[in-house]
């Protein structure tokens, strides 16, 4: 049996068997396979595709070196596995394609199945969240809210009493005038015992006396004025 008639054989044994079984999961989920089940099944096709691609890739080079061997000497066989070659090619690109499709497909279904979950869960949540909110009145939040706005500032104002000041109040602007009266009086001793300032003299100093020719010369107008008096009688 050749390797190409075992893997179709393999294939379709295994179709067989996943199709049993997948009867088997149709009759247990009467509503169709799941998302799980179809992403399994392409999976299995792919890793088929891929085998079988690997396959006819070594045909091909199988073909190839036996065109090479024969060459010229015997063309007719040569030509013979260009052929084979070039029909296993075709192969290998529709297999490709088949490939890019169910990959499409699958990453479809993948998709669609992880946004199903999603939803789902979204789903979940909102109707937890609902049951959380059917046990809470709005207005008893809002008068709970106003309690606390209420609280608050009353332990602000007792925190403003607790920290102001406590006892006699005196006024700034008298303590001030005495610490000044007080400085000015330690500045006044100060200078006390430094021996204070020369005291300025009560009475009037003398006057300075009259120089040697200030004298003379007012002797001399004093003649000359009685001699021009004595003209005169």
């Amino acid at each position: 049996m050749s390797k190409i008639s075992k893997l179709f054989k393999g294939s379709s044994s295994s179709g067989s068997s996943s199709s049993s079984s997948s009867k088997s999961k149709h009759h247990r989920s009467k509503g169709g396979p799941s998302p799980q089940e179809a992403i399994h099944r392409l999976r299995e096709t792919e890793e088929m595709l891929t085998k079988k691609q690997e396959y006819l890739e070594k045909r091909i080079e199988q073909e190839i070196a036996t065109a090479k061997k024969h060459g010229t000497k015997n063309k007719k066989a040569a030509l013979q596995a260009l052929k084979r070659k070039k029909r296993l090619e075709q192969q290998l690109t529709q297999i490709d394609g088949t490939l890019s499709t169910i990959e499409f497909q699958r990453e479809a279904l993948e998709n669609s199945h992880t946004n199903t979950e999603v939803l789902k869960n979204m789903g979940f949540a909102a109707k937890a969240m609902k049951q959380v909110h059917q046990n809470m009145d709005v207005d008893k939040i809002d008068d709970l809210m106003q309690d606390i706005t209420e609280q608050q500032d009353v332990a602000r104002e007792i925190s403003e009493a607790i920290s102001g000041p406590f006892g006699e109040q005196f006024d700034e602007d008298e303590l001030l005038a005495e610490l000044e009266e007080l400085e000015q009086e330690d500045l006044e001793e100060s200078m006390k015992s430094m021996g204070g300032l020369p005291s300025v003299p009560s009475s009037k100093l003398p006057s300075s006396r009259p120089s040697h020719a200030t004298t003379k010369k007012r002797v001399e107008e004093d003649d000359d004025m009685r001699m021009l008096a004595s003209w005169g009688t």
